[in-house]
């Protein structure tokens, strides 16, 4: 099941980040996060109207996604980069597709025009998720992080979205 994440939610999201950070190349952090800054995180989300969705299996939150502005300048105001992150024993049964196919959604109501995917060179499960979902590959940065004593490589990706009727410059 995926709903809107509520504050009781906050330590599943925490853990499922934070397991990320410290045994993958998919989050370019070094340290875990503390409540109070995923709290944060999260106030800062929902006063934004940004979309905080957590998916569900057998009561236990096992995947959550977001999408947030890419660039502060304001013409960048209808590009989006989203983040997908699902738990370490629950990877493989395309948790992060369904959570994606949500966020799209969410996209399109709102009146984005392009949604970034910023992924780790090296990791190949979502690059192919993201290229089955119709992300087209848009380069790569090299040497764009450094974590657990190597190089890291950034690809960016991009997915088409309907945008807006009539977009604005204000």
């Amino acid at each position: 099941m995926i709903r809107s994440a509520g504050p009781g939610d906050l330590a599943a999201i925490q853990e499922i980040y934070n397991e990320a950070i410290i045994n993958t190349t998919a989050v370019y952090d070094y340290k875990p996060y503390t409540m109070a800054a995923r709290t944060l995180w999260y106030e800062d989300k929902v006063n934004a109207g940004l979309p905080v969705l957590v998916y569900e299996e057998g009561n236990l939150v096992v995947g959550f996604a977001t999408f947030g502005p890419f660039r502060a300048k304001p013409a960048y105001k209808y590009t989006i980069e989203h983040s997908v992150y699902v738990h370490n024993k629950h990877r493989g049964k395309h948790i992060g597709t369904i959570l994606m196919q949500e966020l799209i959604k969410l996209a399109n109501a709102q009146g984005y025009a392009t949604m970034v995917a910023g992924i780790d060179a090296s990791n190949l499960g979502s690059r192919t998720m993201h290229e089955k979902m119709g992300f087209c590959f848009s380069g790569t940065i090299h040497k764009a992080g450094y974590k657990f004593g190597r190089w890291l490589d950034l690809s960016f990706y991009q997915y088409k979205l309907a945008g807006p009727d009539k977009p604005t410059e204000e």
